[in-house]
């Protein structure tokens, strides 16, 4: 078990929390990207509200406990660990009452190479308790605008979470999926399962355009996010997503493993 004191702990010494690597310049370059309504920013999300990047600044100060001053350009951003763990509970509040009642379940990241580790154990704690984890459009193409162009990836899924691999993913020594922030795998997914007659997933978990692209089309979705992810804490304020995590989502994949055990202490799926 790990305590919450134990948890707030390794989320500072690990630096998932607390002085994060994210730095200040690219936080406010991606909020002035967001208030420009910037798809590679809204990554699957169409806000109701209008947001300047003043507005955004005091919501991640608020979801997130980086520095509200508008005139503070450089440096590192600051997550405030007792906000991670705040959001972190209501996580695993969301995924223990998807177990309870046994719904189906789609997990999905764009960041594979560090929490992938993070979601397959969830995604094996909900399968032990009578979930369906969906695996819908798996081998499915999915064009995705990158800064190289325009490059055809590959859905597949991996102890149950989606990824998508670039077509040369699978060579020998290459990495075993690729970072996206886009909201097109989700959408083929769900486009897949509606198309197969269901069923549809009741809850959905993950990160960047897989949170932000199943809220905006009203599926429960959870997740975590960098502070240079605004999408998800304006779809949290607006009622698209239903949780959103603040912390540091690129550091070494086993730091994540607390979190891990942490949630699934917390949503009674201990194994």
């Amino acid at each position: 078990m790990v305590t919450p004191g134990a948890l707030r702990a390794h989320l500072v010494a690990a630096r998932i929390a607390g002085a994060v690597a994210t730095s200040r310049e690219e936080s406010l370059r991606s909020y002035r990207l967001f208030a420009a309504r910037d798809p590679r920013v809204l990554i699957g999300l169409d806000p109701m509200w209008t947001w300047e990047q003043r507005d955004l600044i005091e919501l991640m100060a608020d979801k997130c406990g980086v520095s509200a001053d508008p005139h503070c350009t450089s440096g590192h951003d600051v997550i405030d660990p007792q906000r991670t763990l705040t959001a972190l509970d209501a996580f695993a509040e969301r995924v223990g009452a998807a177990a309870r009642r046994r719904v189906p379940v789609l997990l999905g990241t764009g960041h594979p190479h560090r929490l992938l580790g993070f979601y397959a154990e969830l995604a094996d704690a909900l399968s032990t308790a009578g979930c369906t984890v969906l695996t819908p459009a798996t081998g499915r193409c999915v064009d995705i605008t990158t800064r190289f162009g325009l490059r055809t990836h590959v859905l597949d899924y991996v102890r149950g979470v989606a990824l998508v691999r670039g077509p040369d993913a699978r060579a020998p020594g290459r990495a075993t999926g690729a970072h996206t922030h886009s909201p097109l795998p989700v959408r083929t997914a769900l486009a897949a399962a509606a198309e197969a007659g269901g069923p549809l997933p009741e809850l959905v978990i993950g990160d960047h355009g897989w949170v932000c692209g199943a809220g905006q089309l009203g599926f429960e979705a959870i997740g975590l996010a960098d502070t240079d992810d605004p999408a998800l804490f304006v779809g949290e304020a607006e009622g698209v997503v239903s949780v959103a995590v603040p912390l540091d989502d690129a550091v070494r994949s086993d730091y994540y493993r607390p979190l891990t055990r942490y949630v699934l202490n917390r949503a009674c799926l201990s194994q």
